[in-house]
């Protein structure tokens, strides 16, 4: 009894309770022994009677994936407790599978117990809630959590697309020729071989463009162009790649982003391979991708506002399956991105082809690939300089195609901007020269005023256009940033310290009245992360556009520390999930329009626990940029 209760003065959390309760729970231990290798829990079917307390030998925890694979092996030795958090935040059920390692003897304490002590006790209770917290941050931890009720079958599926890599699918070797073979002999060569794409080499059999069966039909055969010639005069370019070690939807995306049907496939530096579109989306047969290719072939306004109003299902799917919020942003954008190109291809068919190269680009989150079903439409224009007597000809043009842009746009489902920051407002479209004014006034005379169009109009990129047009632009910033421009970094972060995260002093999670509803703006909790994040890439000149993709691009810089980006970049997703689930239920379920009020009544209790995790992270990011851009905690 003595040895006991000295073990458990040793003992995380037990060791915070008054010491004539420890005596108390010390004599309501019953020692169990267990063989080596017994399982003694299965993941989220084993009753949790009460809590273990590994006195010798070890636990081996884990989760089996569909093909009976350990995965997050973790081992547990002496003055481990395990089954808190399967007790309170699970049901009862186990969380993970548990092994006993040889000659282990545990002190179990049934659950009645347990409950009791956590009633009481707030400070041993609150150790069990926040070790969940932070599983919780671990995407991986979540994936498996989170098991729909057929989790072999959308586990498997999630598998197929989300984590199946490139080189798992069959491809074709490459079949090329010199860019000097005439366009006969390379056709004789593609029936040959029978292949419906060739790829064309130069002097140093580097690969410089390729030709399929349709730029024969279109180039050569409508042309009635001389087969003689080389066929470097009919070829497509340009390449692209990717590598074999990259995942399947990373190709899709690619390829649907690029307009091309054809993707080389590198490894180790040579290109080993190509697979087409078509072949890829063959593997898919339930992917959303394949969505994505009949939006491209939507006809009108109408049919093109039908297939936004069916993404909320595709994406009810992906969250269902446990599929990450970073990839299903991807997937809403790139579907969003596909709508826009048709609806201004469509547009320049009605008013023909634009007097002056340019782009078009979205702000926000769009521009930021965050897009989510709350949204409205965030986009400008920027067009080269044409010479004094055709500059009125040419602005009048982008003027006019920019509003018809924006009302097919409205009519599908991606509303008027209630700020105006739309192309069709004169002061978002201009030449090039005088968006870099723009951008200079913004950086040099820094208020609060000109820092937000400043932080709008730095999350931005091209979706149709020229893009040496922006890339024209970020060399001008690039050049600018690199001068002090401490004001515009300290208004920066005043913006990112204007939300605080909605924690009571008491770490309760701060709500409000919205009719009947108690809720918390989750769009605000969340601006913090996208604020901070977006200052110190500019301070280190990173034009990444993504939240996330910045993060990593912090990491690899160590800006950020890999527990502050790890920290950082869950805790963004984990909201952005919570988010989109909330869009989606109000559009399939409620048939309402979507918002981004989180009823609090409404989240699990393990859910409420990990926000109050995740908003400890943000406030204590935020105390980070306070000293770096501001000079004080005290701003």
């Amino acid at each position: 009894m003595n040895s006991r209760l000295e073990f458990l003065k040793t003992v995380t959390p037990f060791n915070t309770l008054p010491e004539d309760v420890l005596k108390g729970v010390a004599e309501q231990l019953k020692e169990v022994g267990y063989k080596k290798d017994t399982t003694i829990y299965q993941q989220d079917v084993t009753m949790m009677k009460g809590v273990d307390i590994i006195a010798e030998g070890s636990y081996e925890s884990f989760f089996y994936d569909s093909t009976g694979n350990k995965r997050l092996i973790e081992t547990h030795q002496p003055g481990f407790c395990y089954g808190g958090v399967s007790v309170l935040l699970n049901r009862r059920r186990s969380l993970r599978t548990v092994i006993a390692k040889k000659g282990t003897l545990v002190y179990f304490l049934h659950r009645r117990e347990f409950r009791a002590l956590c009633k009481a006790y707030d400070e041993f209770f609150t150790h069990f809630t926040t070790e969940f917290g932070k599983r919780m941050q671990n995407e991986e931890f979540v994936h498996f959590f989170k098991q729909p009720a057929s989790f072999t079958e959308s586990y498997t599926a999630s598998e197929q697309l989300y984590s199946r890599r490139i080189d798992s699918v069959e491809y074709r070797s490459v079949v090329s020729c010199h860019y000097q073979t005439p366009i006969y002999k390379t056709a004789r060569l593609m029936a040959a071989q029978k292949t419906s794409c060739l790829f064309v080499t130069d002097d140093a059999q580097k690969i410089i463009g390729y030709v399929t069966d349709i730029t024969l039909r279109d180039k050569v055969i409508a042309q009635q162009y001389n087969t003689t010639e080389a066929i470097k005069n009919v070829m497509a370019s340009p390449i692209i790649s990717i590598n074999a070690g990259a995942f399947v939807y990373e190709a899709l995306l690619m390829m649907f982003q690029t307009k091309i049907r054809y993707i080389l496939i590198e490894k180790d530096g040579s290109h080993v391979g190509f697979i087409s579109r078509n072949k890829l989306l063959s593997e898919q047969a339930q992917s959303p991708l394949v969505f994505i290719q009949s939006v491209k072939l939507a006809n009108s306004t109408d049919e093109l506002q039908r297939k936004w109003q069916g993404v909320p299902q595709f994406v009810t799917q992906l969250l269902g399956r446990g599929v990450n919020a970073e990839i299903v942003n991807q997937i809403i954008t790139t579907v969003a991105d596909t709508i826009a190109q048709k609806v201004i291809e469509n547009v320049i068919a009605e008013v023909g082809e634009p007097p002056a190269k340019f782009v078009f680009m979205v702000l926000g989150s769009e521009g930021r690939k965050e897009q989510t079903f709350k949204t409205d439409q965030d986009n400008a224009i920027i067009y080269e300089d044409k010479a004094n007597e055709h500059r009125e000809e040419v602005r009048a043009y982008f003027l006019d195609m920019a509003t018809r842009v924006s009302a097919d746009l409205n009519h599908i489902g991606f509303v008027y901007c209630t700020g105006d920051f739309m192309a069709q407002n004169p002061k978002w479209t201009h030449s090039l020269s005088h968006w870099k004014r723009n951008y200079e006034y913004w950086m040099d005379e820094s208020i609060p005023e000109t820092v937000i169009n400043f932080s709008t109009f730095f999350d931005c990129r091209t979706i149709y256009g020229d893009n040496t047009i922006m890339d024209e632009l970020h060399d001008f910033l690039d050049e600018k940033l690199q001068h002090p421009l401490e004001k515009l970094f300290h208004y920066m972060a005043q913006n990112a310290l204007q939300y605080e995260p909605p924690l009571t002093f008491f770490n309760n999670i701060r709500t409000f009245k919205k009719g009947t509803r108690e809720v918390f703006d989750i769009k605000r909790a969340m601006s913090p992360i996208v604020d901070l994040v977006r200052v110190y890439a500019l301070k280190n000149r990173i034009f990444e556009v993504n939240t996330g993709e910045r993060m990593k691009a912090l990491w690899a810089k160590g800006i950020f520390s890999e527990t502050e980006y790890h920290e950082l970049s869950q805790s963004y997703y984990f909201l952005m999930n919570l988010r989109l689930k909330k869009q989606t239920e109000q559009i399939m379920q409620d048939h309402s329009a979507p918002d981004n009020y989180i009823d609090i009544d409404q989240l699990s209790k393990l859910e409420q626990v990990t926000l109050k995790e995740i908003f400890k992270i943000i406030s204590n990011f935020q105390s980070k940029i306070k000293v770096s851009f501001t000079g004080s905690l005290m701003s």
